[in-house]
């Protein structure tokens, strides 16, 4: 969009606002909730646009100013200022001005499997797990396990977890992919470099009315949990496993010993799931957007290697290297997960842009 063409755009949504502030007045019942939820919308774009105006002026007054050489140094001190403000106010309109994902606001459900490499595999899940749930809780989000299924080395064979919060998506949906952990595992004596792999499954959580399921098309089937070491008292079936009919997806759970809160957390996650399948079609019919996007969000696609010897952490799409791969594991993924966003940011200003 031209500097002319932005400055049209902005008008419009200014015009908008005070439209909306003056629908306000008058308006009644379902109404009021509605133009509150767009004028909501609208207002940090407008205050943002208010900014730039306002730098803009001052800038013009300042040129002004520049003939008069008592005002000179004033003068320039202004232009100097403006001329840093007004770049860094527009790529924020601009950025406001973008599509928005509106998944990036939920909450998400998280789930960790090993890939490759045996007990390793597991074991380094069972880490990365417990670091994204440290993650969680610096974001101040929370963090409710759905599944933990442990085996007797202490590593996993799946882990999920819900992560509830403001902008959990927008924030974890980079972690969607393959993670490649490198390292001498405990249980090697000759202490040879061991390479495994585990998946991350970053989901949208998804409400009833984001997607319809009829009971008709769900098989439920209920057993006994099984766990490692006896954690699990085998009395009751209170495990269960739902199948939606339609498109093959299948959830067990067995985290509870209640079988309506199995049923309940397995729900969450199928309608998660079937959100994203949704999700994804969609993606792939605007295929141009998605040449916007960091990573492609596949599951198989290789995103990051933890390379315990060497102490780095290396994201494979935008080449950052981080030697800091104990303060990663101990939750401090801010700064990997910060240049993701602004790297799908930037990518994405680039593709409108262009």
């Amino acid at each position: 969009m031209s500097h002319s063409g932005l400055s049209l755009r902005l008008d419009q949504l200014t015009r908008r606002a005070e439209e909306l502030r003056a629908l306000l007045e008058t308006a009644q019942g379902a109404q009021v909730a509605a133009l509150s939820r767009e004028l909501s919308n609208l207002d940090p774009i407008v205050e943002k646009i208010a900014a730039w105006r306002a730098a803009e002026t001052a800038q013009a007054e300042a040129q002004a100013m520049l003939a008069d050489p008592e005002m000179r140094e004033l003068a320039e001190a202004e232009l100097a200022e403006t001329a840093a403000r007004l770049p860094v106010l527009e790529r924020e309109i601009r950025l406001a001005l973008l599509p928005k994902d509106e998944a990036d606001a939920r909450s998400a459900i998280l789930e960790i499997r090993p890939a490759a490499g045996g007990d390793e595999a597991g074991l380094f899940a069972a880490e990365l797990f417990r670091a994204y749930q440290k993650y969680a809780e610096t974001q101040g989000w929370r963090w409710t396990l759905l599944e933990f299924d442990e085996n007797e080395l202490g590593g996993v064979k799946n882990a999920s977890a819900e992560v509830e919060g403001t902008n959990v998506f927008a924030r974890l949906k980079f972690e969607s992919g393959v993670h490649r952990v490198q390292r001498v595992p405990a249980t090697e004596s000759q202490g040879r470099i061991h390479t495994s792999t585990i998946t991350v499954a970053v989901m949208a959580e998804a409400e009833e009315v984001d997607v319809q399921i009829n009971e008709s098309d769900l098989r439920i089937d209920t057993y006994r949990a099984q766990g490692a070491g006896g954690q699990h008292v085998n009395k009751t079936d209170s495990a269960v496993r739902i199948t939606h009919i339609p498109t093959g997806t299948v959830v067990a759970m067995q985290e509870e010993r209640s079988q309506h809160k199995n049923r309940a957390k397995a729900m969450k996650v199928l309608r998660a799931r079937i959100y994203e399948a949704q999700r994804a079609r969609l993606d792939a019919s605007r295929s141009a957007e998605r040449k916007g996007q960091v990573g492609t969000g596949d599951r198989s696609e290789r995103i990051r290697t933890y390379n315990f010897p060497q102490g780095r952490v290396t994201d494979h799409r935008i080449g950052l290297t981080l030697h800091k791969i104990e303060r990663v594991m101990l939750g401090e993924m801010d700064e990997i997960i910060e240049a993701l966003m602004a790297e799908d940011e930037a990518a994405r200003l680039a593709a409108a842009e262009g």
